[in-house]
């Protein structure tokens, strides 16, 4: 049983100074995605799902085409909900996190004004998880420790989304507490990809982190957060 997470690529957050809420991809996005689609050339995956998103929709698209796949939208793929910044100056967005990240940290929980919390972030992406992989036949064992039980079938999926989204979980699959930083936590950059594998132990699997946030398919000055 492997995971593989991606990122999308580079958006286009600003257009003309002013805020764009659920960009496309840049130039230079688009070309990251298509380096992406190269190295996974040749690669096979049982099932490839995707956030409704734009810009994780555009990272997909050369990626699918290349491995012969049609789109899987999963709703719980959804980068957090930040508010509507839509057509406002740029720079009222980057007031907004440059105060949110200065807040005493137990309170960046609550996130930003009108955006959705934190906490109800890490709910809604480790809940959508747990019922995905349940589908898929792997659920967690009633132990202190992160064990799971994985019916035995061999699976590799990739998961296209954000740096928040497979942040968390990451963070969710090795068992560690969650934080209301997770994509401080787990730095991924553009088109990364990080691997995680199910591996036997004392009668149940764990979740081995193989790879985090890998951009070896793309060159130095192609690399972006």
């Amino acid at each position: 049983m492997e995971i593989t997470l991606v990122r999308h690529g580079e958006p286009e957050w600003v257009r003309d100074g002013l805020s764009i809420d659920d960009p496309p991809l840049t130039d230079l996005g688009v070309r990251q995605a298509e380096l992406l689609a190269e190295r996974l050339t040749g690669e096979h995956f049982d099932e490839v799902f995707v956030s409704p998103l734009l810009r994780a929709r555009q990272t997909a698209a050369p990626v699918l085409a290349t491995l012969g796949l049609d789109e899987w939208i999963q709703p719980w793929l959804h980068e957090i909900n930040n508010g509507i910044w839509q057509g406002n100056p740029a720079e009222k967005a980057d007031e907004a996190f440059r105060v949110a990240r200065a807040k005493p940290v137990d309170e960046h929980w609550d996130g930003l004004p009108g955006g959705e919390p934190v906490r109800d972030f890490q709910a809604r992406v480790r809940g959508g998880a747990e019922q995905f992989l349940a589908e898929r036949g792997i659920v967690g064992i009633d132990h202190d420790l992160p064990v799971w039980k994985v019916d035995g079938s061999a699976q590799r999926i990739l998961l296209i989304a954000h740096a928040g989204t497979n942040s968390v979980l990451v963070s969710y699959l090795l068992g560690l507490q969650p934080v209301p930083w997770e994509w401080d936590r787990f730095v991924l950059s553009h088109t990364s990809v990080t691997t995680i594998e199910a591996l036997p132990i004392g009668g149940g699997h764990t979740f081995s982190l193989t790879s985090l946030g890998s951009v070896e398919h793309l060159p130095a000055h192609l690399r972006t957060r």
